[in-house]
């Protein structure tokens, strides 16, 4: 593995664990895509560190069971500020 991907990886993990931040946001940061983000935590991460693969895997479990809620709140926001315009 090329030396500028190791360090992505590594970067992009400890971000995830420090910030709670989902896939979106982590890609977002890094300049990357979603599915790099993916990959890089999926596949790429646990065989480089077991430990931190399994933070990260927890981190975007959580992320994962609660993203209808964050998005009924996103839609509620979208509908709450065409009401104030209108």
């Amino acid at each position: 593995m090329r030396d500028y991907i190791l360090k992505r990886v590594l970067d992009i993990g400890d971000y995830i664990i420090d910030t709670q931040a989902t896939v979106r946001q982590a890609a977002k940061v890094f300049g990357v895509s979603k599915s790099t983000v993916h990959k890089d935590m999926t596949e790429r991460l646990p065989r480089i560190s077991e430990e931190l693969a399994l933070q990260v895997k927890v981190v975007l479990e959580q992320n994962k069971a609660e993203r209808h809620i964050r998005g009924g709140e996103a839609t509620k926001k979208k509908y709450r500020k065409q009401r104030q315009i209108s």
